[in-house]
């Protein structure tokens, strides 16, 4: 087609291109040494004396592309630079408002107040904030005298009623105060569980392949071992029972101690959706096996289709325990994800379900030897749970900005689908929630050869080319790891919709620039 030879054309004209960037751009380069004039061998810390589980954890999302992506950053302020574009689009992590998501107006208008509640005193107040900002911000401001005291080490009291509130008008199922914790966004509950869990080597936990790297780096830091089991990637990234089995025996014959099983639902990186029954299933197996769940849901609200809603793990664990009465479970979530995308507040709670009552007080412990999550983030969270009701002088615009958040994304993963799936050697699954891709590339041969040449996975090379090609930034699929012999990337459909199709064309001529220098 027509297209297509535009595209090859233009990928063909990239080739000599992408081979004159490294010129342009000194590598990134590990440094083992410090930068000051001391002799290095006389210093006390190095990287050959420092903890060997730091050294073995590994963090794809903001690894090696990333710093070479800050390279190309300071080169394009240069005059003269000579790359073959004008700025680097970040798509390696879900960073809403970094590529232009803007954030919700209520959620600031409120913060403002609670950060400053001198303004609540002032009589213009009323004619720059809308009346239910300043109820609600003098609502929060009931639970803190300021945002700038530690609170108590579990979090605010009324932050933990409301999202027990939350929870219990989700899932039509009780929730108490009393099992929420709220934390920095979800990954240092989640980091903080696995401590509880991991005594050492021999303690594993079963995580998803793919799975997002917070899991495999914090079991490596933590001592543990990883069991990892396979995400079906013909069938939509399903989960099935005996997949769970599989990888159960498999960890137990190798003498591994499985102490909890995580889920992310919906998928990260591959956007997949749990129905309700293979939930169900998933429980099944974990009462069975006698092991507690750890279930990721910070993607909730990034649902995309109807006929796969999105359903919580806590709302089956609770029609399961009159029948597996040992089930436990940890659920996570987060402000910086959904249509709010707060990264930056670092606001996230976790609820206990089932667990013991003496260690809910060893997990409020390590809770409190970080004495508290940040009090603003906490302020989000009671936003994020309790956002305005029908008939609030807000509500309008607040679920405007939901709602074309919500839509305009779920196109841009369908657009960022349906340009993978055009191109020759690439296959996508359609996401049907979350906020990526993560696409198979089928990797020419010498492509192959000249990774190993350099030292890197063919993954690593295809998304380092493409970088200094488009200057786009994603990640390698060996980060999340995958199945052997395939090789994947994850990409954000997050750029904005006057972003995203430069995003498809930048992508869909490099690819074919990379067949045509490797065939």
């Amino acid at each position: 087609p027509e297209g297509m030879r535009a595209v090859l054309t233009a990928g063909r004209s990239l080739v000599k291109r992408m081979e004159q960037v490294d010129r342009l751009v000194a590598p990134v380069a590990v440094c083992s040494a410090p930068t000051l004039h001391n002799d290095a061998t006389k210093m006390k810390l190095s990287v050959h004396n420092i903890s060997e589980k730091v050294l073995a954890a590994r963090y794809a999302v903001r690894g090696e592309v990333v710093a070479r992506a800050g390279a190309l950053k300071k080169k394009l302020q240069e005059g003269g630079h000579g790359l073959p574009f004008d700025r680097v689009i970040h798509c390696n992590i879900g960073n809403p408002q970094e590529v232009g998501q803007q954030p919700i107006t209520f959620f600031r208008q409120v913060i403002s107040l609670v950060e400053y509640p001198a303004l609540l005193d002032r009589p213009e107040v009323t004619s720059i904030f809308p009346r239910d900002a300043i109820e609600h911000a003098r609502h929060l401001l009931s639970f803190v005298t300021t945002t700038g005291a530690y609170s108590e080490s579990q979090g605010v009291l009324g932050v933990r009623k409301a999202v027990a509130q939350f929870i219990a008008a989700r899932d039509g199922v009780p929730a108490t105060e009393d099992n929420i914790f709220l934390t920095d966004g979800a990954s240092p509950g989640i980091k903080s569980f696995l401590q509880l869990l991991l005594r050492n080597e021999d303690d594993a936990v079963m995580i998803p392949i793919p799975q997002y790297p917070l899991y495999s780096a914090s079991i490596s830091l933590l001592g543990g071992s990883q069991a990892g089991y396979y995400l079906d990637e013909e069938n939509g990234w399903a989960l099935t029972p005996e997949e769970l089995e599989r990888s159960f025996r498999e960890a137990t014959v190798g003498g591994q101690n499985i102490r909890a099983l995580v889920v992310i639902n919906p998928g990260n990186p591959t956007g997949q959706v749990f129905t309700e029954d293979n939930i169900r299933q998933i429980c099944e197996f974990a009462a069975r096996r006698h092991i507690m769940i750890m279930a990721d849901e910070v993607y909730q609200e990034n649902i995309y289709y109807d006929n796969k809603p999105f359903v919580s793990f806590k709302k089956v664990v609770s029609d399961m325990l009159p029948k597996y009465p040992w089930l436990s479970l940890v659920s996570f979530h987060s402000t910086s994800k959904g249509f709010i995308g707060e990264c930056g507040k670092r606001g996230g709670y976790m609820e206990l379900v089932n667990i013991c009552p003496s260690v809910q007080q060893e997990i409020l412990k390590l809770q409190s030897v970080n004495l508290c999550s940040n009090v603003v983030g906490q302020m989000m969270v009671e936003l994020m749970v309790n956002p305005p009701k029908p008939g609030d002088p807000s509500y309008e615009l607040y679920n405007k900005e939901k709602t074309d958040i919500l839509v305009s994304l779920k196109r841009r993963s369908q657009m960022l689908a349906k340009a993978f799936n055009d191109l020759p050697g690439v296959s996508c699954q359609v996401p049907e929630g979350a906020m990526y891709a993560f696409p198979q590339v089928s990797i020419p041969r010498k492509a192959e050869v000249e990774a190993q040449r350099i030292g890197k996975t063919p993954d690593e090379l295809y998304v380092l080319e493409m970088l200094d090609a488009t200057g786009i930034v994603v990640v390698p699929g060996s980060g999340f790891r995958q199945k052997d012999g395939t090789h994947h990337f994850r990409t954000t459909f997050l750029p904005s919709e006057d972003q995203i199709d430069s995003v498809v064309d930048r992508l869909s001529k490099f690819h074919v620039a990379f067949l045509e220098k490797y065939k």
